[in-house]
């Protein structure tokens, strides 16, 4: 029998905030402790994958690979580090979208070529035409077996995309990724290397962040900036959308397979991305205080202090505080080291349900008339229970501002949304959600008022989970699964 704590602590558990599939890091720098480079690079990206960790090393004659389950710091030590010897590395550390969190999926993935020796590719993103891609690998190579795609997962993708460059692999890598990469469909930020040479790519529309980066003896490509930072690399440029990179000892070499057609996701701006990673030259933390400032200019309200829910929410509260003239304030504290909990509570711990996660400080928020920001609502579970643990701590009102719009439509490029029907925007007006969760009142950004804070012309960036506009194809059975129909393309 479930008990009414039971129900509410699993609804916290899968009100999880939308988050990335993957991270992606490389390094080609002969001299250096590329291993230990690659660590502190995946440590940096850890927020866009938090299930798994991998790195797969070459020495220049062999390719080898080290992923587990867990956390960076839980899959590497010094010993296995130590190991891992060699002149260039690829890394990524992973999450899930619905397929399964095992040590099969985790990544890089390692095949042997016909030609090229080993292969080792890591893939942030999900590609849409996987069923075309499967009867292309068959026709080249009525033998190749990869996981069949019946689900939004990376895992097979990036399998699928190893074999089909193994394939093609009799003239070399750059000869075969010129030939494939064409072909792929959807979101895709790969990083992979033979023996000698790194590789990076970039989808046409370059959704996901990429950027390449220059070492004093070395060069580096990672999903964010702040993987550069920790590293001691420079920022030399983001991968254009559509570009193949190759770095050897000859150097950098660079080649687009496809014309760029940007449409960078919005949503690195409103959650994903690390406050301190830059994208398209706009440092993410000040986007969303310029958010939190729109927000306060659209959504106007009379009250006693901000608070954010930390940490997503704290730089658009931030923002918030600065145009309303409302002080800030720190009123809820975030365990920061409490992410999946794959160790179930007891039935005391289910009955206080979110406090696991955040604890409100009781001196700040008493009897004052609270404005509560947040990144984003799924579905709505989280807040609701925030709300009350705000309300039972005597917060005199609640009102609820979210930094960006309703969550509509979910993400099938590689983003952890919840299908349509566990959405709560879609069906719901504004007022009717507010009654949901609790609060006194609720808004969110406009559309128009979260493109206008990023400084980017909509016309380059994805909206699609707000307005269903999706930059690529969906293909019907896809379409179907994640209750999309009729939105097919655009």
């Amino acid at each position: 029998m479930t008990s009414s704590g039971d129900s509410e602590w699993e609804q916290l558990e899968a009100d999880h905030p939308p988050r990335d599939a993957c991270g992606v890091f490389g390094v080609w720098a002969p001299g250096e402790e590329v291993a230990k480079l690659t660590y502190f690079g995946l440590y940096a990206l850890q927020h866009r994958g938090q299930e798994s960790a991998g790195m797969a090393v070459s020495n220049g004659e062999r390719i080898m690979v080290f992923k587990d389950m867990g956390l960076v710091s839980q899959v590497f030590d010094e010993p296995a580090l130590s190991s891992l010897r060699g002149h260039l590395s690829v890394g990524h550390c992973r999450y899930s979208t619905t397929g399964a969190s095992t040590w099969n999926n985790a990544q890089p993935t390692f095949r042997a070529t016909a030609a090229a020796g080993g292969l080792a590719l890591a893939h942030n993103g999900n590609l849409t035409n996987t069923d075309e891609l499967e009867s292309w690998l068959a026709e080249q190579d009525s033998g190749a077996s990869v996981p069949r795609k019946d689900h939004m997962d990376s895992t097979s993708d990036t399998a699928l995309v190893a074999a089909l460059l193994s394939v093609f692999s009799q003239d070399g890598l750059t000869s075969a990724a010129m030939t494939v990469l064409p072909r792929l469909v959807g979101a895709f930020c790969l990083v992979f290397c033979s023996e000698t040479t790194l590789y990076a790519a970039r989808d046409p529309q370059g959704i996901h962040p990429l950027v390449l980066g220059r070492l004093e003896r070395g060069w580096v490509v990672a999903s964010e900036t702040a993987a550069l930072d920790i590293v001691g690399a420079s920022l030399i440029r983001e991968i254009e959308p559509g570009e193949l990179v190759a770095i050897d000892a000859k150097g950098l070499r660079s080649q687009h397979f496809a014309v760029p057609d940007p449409k960078g996701c919005l949503f690195e701006y409103v959650y994903l991305a690390r406050p301190d990673t830059l994208i398209s030259g706009r440092r993410v933390h000040s986007v969303r205080k310029e958010i939190g400032r729109t927000l306060a200019m659209e959504a106007p309200v009379d009250a006693d202090l901000v608070i954010p829910t930390p940490e997503s929410g704290t730089p658009s509260a931030i923002g918030y505080a600065e145009a309303s003239g409302i002080p800030y304030g720190q009123g809820l504290v975030k365990n920061s080291y409490v992410g999946r909990t794959f160790i179930q509570p007891s039935q005391t711990i289910r009955q206080l349900g979110i406090r696991l996660k955040l604890n409100p400080i009781r001196d700040v928020i008493e009897g004052k008339r609270l404005v509560v920001v947040d990144d984003s609502i799924v579905r709505g579970n989280t807040q609701r229970a925030l709300v009350r643990m705000l309300r039972e701590a005597g917060a005199a009102e609640v009102h609820v501002r979210i930094a960006s719009p309703p969550v509509l439509w979910p993400c099938y490029f590689g983003i952890d949304f919840a299908t349509r029907a566990e959405l709560i925007a879609p069906g719901l007006t504004t007022d009717e959600i507010c009654r949901s969760i609790g609060a006194d009142s609720l808004a969110y950004i406009s559309i128009e008022g979260l493109t206008a804070s990023t400084g980017i012309a909509s016309r380059k960036l994805c909206r699609a989970c707000f307005d269903g506009v999706y930059p690529v194809a969906i293909p019907p059975e896809r379409a179907e699964q994640m209750g999309l129909e009729g939105k097919y393309g655009c």
